[in-house]
């Protein structure tokens, strides 16, 4: 892989014209030990999502900058149609769009294969995401049907520049087989050059890009798991983007830095307690009852800071079509926490093992979790590992309790599906993030997907979500919005409000002054 990656960059640094070795590298600071998972049907976690538009397309895309699914815009398709009942849609694909090194034109075929892989449990992690299509195929090379067995919410919102809509090269994909987790080919503005171990990814331009060569040079993608030396590292002018700290201390001290721009952006992440509740202790409500009501969201938002964070109001953020507040959400009580657990044989209070992660933000909100539980007699004994071996071991069920924050394309369906669906549980042939291993809401989760009528989807999935509040399925803690500083040389090339890859996208029309 070494090789083709050196291949890959010579056959870029040729074509390229001079001007552009001149444009300098953008050093970005990411708080993590390594990369995970580049092949982006896979890339599930933080690190691993941020670069995945630098180097994927996806048919349709949400403006830089934007997470307004009204505004979703062309990308690898130039143009779409939709039949009257909406279950049928014809995309036209632009001409002459070619993947990084020498992997050829994009074609109709690429585009199968690609929503096929990523509609396939085996292959994706995103594949609940697709499951309404039933079938997608090539009309010509420029032309790709997918025809849907029901219809969804939003279509044009699972095929976007985001998870199980990115589009790869076959090719490269069949000839690198697991190694295109290591080196991926898409058709972005960047392409992967390589990845060393413990110490960044790079990436450099593509001059070939179907919206123009990048302004910049080159990517280096630097892993800093350490706040710390991360935060350093940016202040003495190593790093000219920096993963921020979402706490209001952090951000207040960074923007006294002369030359610094903390951008604060959605989506907000919600982190949410999920609970498994087939595993003692929480088989028995009255204790999950109990571990709710000693969480203090309150208290979170006063330590994480009222620029960055707000209170989770319910199992769906806050903002996505289909969230309700009226849900039954328990307060704050930490008398009826203490008598809730005594009355489910716990008098003396309970001790639980919890497998964690050791990145920085995350470690630190469950700490403050482990401290307002233990206020109620629930003892929390973190087993701190990798991020990577996190995930792992979070979907063998070796955790009663996962810490999990997360944002999707805002709508309550992804969401619901992907956290709190049956077909989702961990462990199954299906799984994709439903840790609680609750399915109760099933019924309404399938029935609002389906829905024509609006007011009845909302309905359905209010619904939804009181019956999942109510049975302690998880128990909604913080949302989190995304921070990230800059040093003033840095421009997007236009305003960050919102990015799904959770990260700033970096285009062809960004630049370093």
């Amino acid at each position: 892989m070494k090789l083709r990656a050196g291949v890959l960059a010579a056959a870029f640094a040729m074509v390229a014209p001079a001007a552009m070795a001149q444009q300098g590298t953008l050093r970005v600071g990411m708080a993590a030990q390594d990369m995970g998972r580049l092949d982006p049907h896979f890339a599930v976690s933080t690190i691993d999502r941020v670069p995945m538009p630098w180097v994927f397309n996806g048919l349709v895309r949400f403006p830089p900058g934007s997470i307004d699914a009204a505004a979703i815009e062309p990308d690898l398709a130039e143009r779409w149609e939709t039949s009257a009942d909406g279950r049928t849609w014809t995309f036209h694909l632009r001409r002459g769009v070619r993947f990084h090194g020498n992997y050829g034109e994009l074609t109709a075929d690429d585009v199968v294969f690609s929503l096929r892989k990523a509609a396939n449990a085996q292959t994706s992690a995103f594949s609940a995401d697709l499951r309404a299509i039933e079938t997608v195929e090539a009309v010509d090379p420029y032309t790709v049907r997918i025809v849907l067995k029901e219809n969804v919410p939003n279509l044009l919102g699972i095929l976007t520049n985001y998870a199980g809509g990115f589009i790869v090269s076959r090719r490269a994909v069949e000839e690198r087989g697991d190694g295109f987790n290591r080196a991926p080919i898409g058709t972005g503005p960047f392409a992967l050059e390589r990845v060393t171990p413990n110490q960044s990814a790079e990436f450099v331009a593509n001059p070939a890009y179907f919206r123009g060569a990048p302004q910049i040079a080159r990517i280096s993608y630097r892993f800093i798991p350490s706040d710390a030396s991360r935060d350093l590292a940016f202040q003495n002018r190593e790093l000219d983007l920096n993963y921020g700290r979402s706490d209001q201390t952090w951000v207040n001290r960074v923007r006294q830095q002369q030359g610094v721009t903390v951008d604060v952006f959605e989506p907000a992440e919600l982190a949410i307690i999920n609970v498994n509740v087939t595993q003692p202790p929480f088989n028995d409500i009255r204790v999950r009852q109990a571990l709710a009501m000693a969480v203090n969201r309150a208290e979170m938002v006063r330590w994480r800071g009222q620029d960055t964070s707000r209170e989770g109001q319910s199992l769906v953020p806050r903002g996505y079509l289909g969230f309700t507040a009226d849900n039954g959400l328990l307060p704050h009580d930490l008398n009826r926490a203490r008598a809730l657990l005594a009355e489910a044989g716990y008098p003396n209070g309970l001790t639980v093992r919890v497998v964690h992660t050791q990145l920085p933000e995350m470690l630190a909100a469950m700490q403050v979790i482990q401290q307002q539980l233990r206020r109620a007699g629930i003892t929390l004994d973190l087993q701190v590992v990798e991020h990577a071996t996190f995930h792992q071991q979070i979907r063998q069920n070796l955790s009663p309790l996962v810490y999990y924050s997360a944002a999707r394309f805002p709508i309550a369906d992804i969401y619901l599906t992907q956290f709190y669906h049956s077909r989702s549980i961990v462990g199954t042939p299906t799984a994709v993030t439903n840790f609680s291993h609750c399915g109760m809401a099933d019924a309404e989760i399938d029935a609002a997907r389906v829905s024509t009528d609006r007011a009845e989807q909302l309905r359905l999935w209010a619904a939804a979500q009181r019956k999942l509040v109510e049975n302690v399925c998880g128990i909604p803690l913080i949302e989190t919005l995304l921070v990230f500083a800059r040093r003033d040389n840095v421009d997007y090339g236009y305003q960050l409000r919102g990015s799904l890859s959770l990260g700033p996208q970096i285009t062809e029309a960004s630049r370093l002054r």
